[in-house]
């Protein structure tokens, strides 16, 4: 993946904010916040995962003229099932340096983890795959680093 660069805006971050439901004043109030001890608005836990929305290849993202799972009227735009990597999102980990703030512009870069396996009755093999993802900020300093760990299984999980 190349690098790809996002702003923070206070908008945005209320937005996420409001997605989740959430009602703490230090995302949604800006006066409010500068009186909490964060000092400001500061961004949710796991905001950074927008940046998806800033990634034109996101394979969720629909692109133009081309059927998605998901385009139709019907409960998808494509025909037969949908297609898959036969892999899992196992586990999502975040470390966060500092809080992203309204004004910061985040540049994320994946960098390849570990990789390992085990074996499964059901599934055989299990092929388990880490990514990190650092966030940095304009002046290059770590904001948060992500760290998720996907999962593929040699075959279909046996149903007995």
């Amino acid at each position: 993946m190349t690098k790809i660069t996002f702003p923070v805006e206070a908008s945005h971050i209320m937005m996420f904010a409001r997605a989740l439901g959430e009602t703490n004043p230090v995302y949604l109030d800006a006066e409010a916040a500068k009186e909490a001890e964060t000092g400001g608005i500061v961004a949710p836990p796991t905001f950074v995962q927008a940046v998806a929305q800033f990634d034109p290849d996101y394979h969720l993202r629909p692109k133009p003229g081309q059927k998605w799972f998901g385009s139709a009227k019907g409960p998808s735009g494509i025909d037969g099932k949908p297609p898959s990597s036969g892999g899992l999102h196992a586990e999502q980990h975040y470390e966060y340096h500092r809080h992203p703030r309204p004004g910061d512009v985040l540049t994320a870069e994946i960098k390849q983890g570990k990789t390992w396996e085990k074996e499964s009755k059901r599934a055989g093999k299990l092929t388990f795959t880490e990514r990190i993802t650092e966030f940095r900020d304009q002046k290059g300093e770590l904001v948060v680093t992500a760290r998720s760990v996907g999962v593929k299984t040699e075959r279909p999980v046996d149903a007995g």
